[in-house]
């Protein structure tokens, strides 16, 4: 059985090629998927979480990620997030690779949202806003400016402003102007992409800002708890997501307004499937607002495994 660390992981990968990689791997069939999660209260008065992920492809892979979440490690020597996957052969059973599950999941999420931003947000993108600071943060810039290279600054807000300037200083995209900001409304306003990864449970992007012509990306809302943007945003954009097995009925951006009859999963106007095999169902105005709402879900971590495979094993 191969190991795929996450060292052997960081030299192989582009986000050019792993955003290209899930296009054509959307083509295929996914058989079947499931999520698994357990909630703990946590000793910080929060909450724990073990996440389980498993997609298989008939006859020829079967892949299964455990996601652990402790918050309150952020800012210490561990990160909130944690994982390990395990890629099996879909025809025998027989493992094939354990990978780094944190990297890939860095990895796996920001190529996701990209995908989304190559299908979905205006060519002539300039400004990019990143919303969260944390470790997936710097790989959605990259990616975002992977498949927008248009983008010219990015403006980064955190609560806790100092992270959002140490990323800025960081400087992820070289040729990029990196700003911090502690105005979140103005980033918001003045950004084309607005991208947000955060374990925000009330939200923070709202409708009433977004101006025509953008498009939103939300990632950190995984739970029923958890939005990032108001039924507002929802009411306002063309919206999409990554897939809807994975979605609808599971993350709160989607969850309320439905709940409160502002939205309704008919209004959702595609996903990666559709997106890749067919297209946009109408084309993209100038004057679009765009949302694509990021959920993750087995058959991505089962695509980005069998790219690492790929390239580090050889097939």
């Amino acid at each position: 059985m191969n190991i795929i660390d996450a060292g052997r992981m960081q030299a192989v990968t582009s986000y050019p090629d792993l955003v290209e990689w899930l296009r054509s791997s959307h083509l295929d069939t996914i058989d079947a998927m499931d999520d698994l999660l357990i909630t703990q209260p946590s000793a910080a008065d929060g909450t724990d979480t073990l996440l389980i992920r498993a997609a298989w492809q008939r006859t020829r892979q079967i892949g299964v990620k455990l996601i652990t979440v402790f918050p309150t490690n952020a800012g210490g020597e561990l990160p909130s997030i944690q994982a390990v996957y395990m890629l099996f052969d879909g025809g025998n059973g027989r493992p094939l690779a354990s990978l780094d599950g944190t990297e890939l999941t860095y990895w796996k999420t920001a190529a996701d949202s990209a995908l989304g931003t190559r299908f979905l947000a205006r060519e002539d993108s300039r400004s990019l806003c990143m919303i969260g600071a944390g470790a997936q943060a710097p790989h959605l810039i990259r990616a975002h400016c992977s498949v927008r290279p248009s983008i010219e600054r990015v403006t980064i807000w955190n609560r806790t402003h100092a992270k959002a300037e140490e990323l800025a200083a960081a400087a992820p995209v070289d040729g990029v102007t990196f700003h911090a900001s502690t105005d979140i409304e103005a980033a918001c306003r003045d950004a084309d992409i607005i991208t947000a990864a955060t374990a925000a449970e009330a939200p923070l992007v709202l409708g009433a800002w977004l101006r025509p012509g953008q498009h939103l990306d939300l990632v950190g809302g995984y739970k029923p708890e958890m939005r990032e943007a108001d039924t507002e945003t929802f009411e306002r954009a063309r919206v999409f997501v990554d897939a809807r097995e994975t979605t609808v009925g599971i993350c709160g951006d989607l969850l309320e307004p439905i709940r409160e009859g502002r939205f309704s999963a008919d209004r959702i106007e595609g996903d990666l499937f559709e997106l890749c095999r067919i297209g946009l169902p109408s084309p993209r105005t100038a004057d679009d607002i765009t949302l694509f709402k990021n959920g993750g879900g087995g058959h991505l971590d089962l695509m980005t495994a069998s790219y690492y495979v790929d390239r580090v094993v050889g097939g």
